[in-house]
């Protein structure tokens, strides 16, 4: 069966979801607000319709997918009228902005009998996979503790742009960068019951926060410490993952992340010096792919996204119980950097 598929937004995101589509499905129809961006989209898809109004998009017999790439404060309501009109959906991370727009999605999806997968690409990069298949194996021993770090530079004007609205955003780097990291340290060591940390503006003259910092604890003590940030200047991805017979250690995501790379280090019973397997996966990006292949094999089988509404809740509560603890959104002034004077 070849999935009929709607993109509704159709800036970067949507751009890359359309691209990413391959064999068993076609996009049909695309939806943006500013209708220059969804015909630029269409004309790289023979035959495809472009239209400003997303009903438009989705509420046709030959559509079964749609994927939600807009902003932020649009995600829940668009994929909520697409389960409703019966359609399967993939919704960009964070999905929504708060927890309870998570749920009106589930609840309408529940009703409708029909899949929500939530776009954490990240769990498909070939080097995390290559982590979950070690972990799998056992090849770790019992988990201790996750260091991950993820942050990018900003530009030229960062502080205008959507994520930098709270209304809009729901919030800045926490919402944005962060979520794709709490989701890879639960993936890795399951639920965090006990939550701090602080969400910071630092640099950009925005109300919302340019760097958070978590420490995330499960019931058995496994901890997450995470830090995701807009300030860093040379774009950064860095995952380590700790068991009590081995570390793993990834490093980039391509681009101007760096080249992607897992090294697996393992203790030796005289400790010492690990032995150690390093693996590198240059080349093109790949997760979206087959993040999308996955979501074609949910539909078919009919079994529940191992990235779903209920991963993106998790993610969204801890988030939530920062901005808690720190206040959202900011309201004392920061200076504008000097690129942006």
């Amino acid at each position: 069966m070849t999935l009929g598929v709607s993109i509704v937004g159709c800036g970067l995101i949507g751009r890359k979801r359309a691209a990413a589509l391959g064999e068993g499905a076609r996009l049909v129809a695309c939806a943006d607000m500013d209708i220059q961006r969804a015909r630029s989209l269409a004309s790289t898809h023979p035959g495809v319709q472009a239209v400003d109004s997303a009903l438009a998009a989705i509420d046709r017999p030959d559509v079964d997918l749609v994927m939600v790439a807009t902003t932020n404060d649009a995600l829940a309501g668009v994929a909520r009228l697409a389960a409703e009109t019966g359609k399967h959906v993939l919704i960009e991370k964070p999905a929504g902005r708060t927890v309870d727009e998570l749920d009106s999605v589930a609840a309408a999806a529940e009703r409708a009998g029909v899949l929500v997968r939530v776009g954490f690409n990240h769990r498909y990069h070939p080097a995390l996979r290559k982590a979950q298949e070690l972990l799998r194996a056992g090849a770790l021993g019992p988990m201790m503790f996750v260091r991950g770090r993820y942050g990018h530079g900003g530009r030229p004007g960062y502080e205008r742009e959507w994520r930098a609205d709270p209304g809009r955003a729901g919030g800045g780097e926490l919402i944005d960068q962060g979520v794709h990291l709490i989701d890879l340290a639960r993936l890795f060591l399951g639920e965090f019951t006990q939550i701090d940390g602080f969400a910071a503006t630092f640099y950009w003259p925005m109300p919302v926060d340019d760097n958070a910092f978590l420490l995330l604890r499960t019931d058995d003590g496994a901890t997450a410490q995470l830090h995701v940030s807009c300030t860093e200047w040379k774009n950064l991805f860095s995952f380590e993952i700790y068991g009590r017979d081995a570390k793993l250690d990834i490093e980039g995501l391509g681009g101007s992340y760096g080249v992607e790379r897992l090294a697996y280090y393992r203790m030796l019973p005289e400790m010492g010096p690990p032995e150690t397997t390093i693996w590198e996966y240059p080349g093109v990006d790949r997760s979206w792919t087959e993040e999308f292949a996955e979501f074609r094999e949910d539909i078919r089988l009919r079994r529940p996204p191992s990235a779903g509404l209920p991963d993106a809740r998790a993610a969204l509560r801890v988030v939530a119980e920062i901005y808690r603890r720190t206040g959202r959104p900011r309201t004392t002034p920061v200076a504008a950097p000097a690129a942006a004077r």
